[in-house]
């Protein structure tokens, strides 16, 4: 006689199903991870690249002959840069001699909320440049703080800043000319210029009270 089949019992089912799952989970996870390792280096190089590109809009080449995305230094949160983290500060130098220092900064008061800067500046605490990374303006009018969308496309507003310093100019003037300034703004849109140009010169002075951490000639890559 044939012996009969004998069913499993629910605890083997119970093995037999949580072991698929389990080869299923590992291959899966195996295979992620596989593909993480194969693109990571693209990845980051693609990561690099587009920062690279950023800080060439406010760093001129001529100003540095480092890796200077491999030269940084961690900075404390600071009030006067507008950050409640810490962040990169990235040196340019030349020779050997740091020409100038690439760092963020963040005006807190505008329209609707945080605007992120890049900022450029020399050893000589002038400003070589600034760019908005990041804000929540008011599309169409708040957008001009942003070279590729501000209509006047051969002197873009952001550009104002380009060759100042606290040396040159007076803490009085860091304002729209609305408010006794020197800095021009859109009419009905002075909340975001007003934030940026604040957190600019906050950022300046901050430069100018760090300035030995920032430029020390013996400051090593890190």
């Amino acid at each position: 006689m044939t012996p009969p089949l004998r069913t499993p019992t629910a605890p083997a089912m119970a093995l037999r199903t949580a072991l698929i799952l389990l080869i299923f989970v590992v291959a899966f996870t195996s295979l992620l991870a596989a593909a993480y390792l194969w693109t990571r280096p693209a990845i980051e190089a693609a990561a690099a690249a587009e920062k690279m590109k950023l800080i060439d809009e406010v760093l001129p080449p001529d100003l540095y002959d480092n890796e200077l995305l491999a030269d940084s230094r961690r900075l404390a949160p600071a009030v006067g840069l507008g950050l409640e983290e810490e962040s990169t500060a990235y040196l340019a130098r030349k020779g050997g001699r740091v020409s100038a220092v690439v760092f963020e900064a963040v005006a807190a008061d505008g329209y609707s909320g945080r605007i992120r800067l890049l900022l450029a500046v020399a050893a000589d605490g002038t400003l070589l440049g600034v760019r908005v990374t990041q804000h929540k303006e008011t599309p169409g009018l708040g957008d001009y703080i942003e070279p590729r969308k501000d209509r006047n496309r051969e002197r873009p507003w952001i550009r104002q800043f380009d060759g100042l310093s606290l040396a040159a100019v007076g803490d009085r003037e860091w304002r729209v000319r609305k408010d006794g300034g020197r800095f021009d703004s859109v009419v009905g849109a002075t909340v975001t210029p007003r934030a940026v140009i604040r957190a600019v010169h906050r950022a300046l002075h901050w430069v100018a009270e760090n300035r030995q951490q920032l430029f020390a000639l013996d400051g090593a890559a890190k």
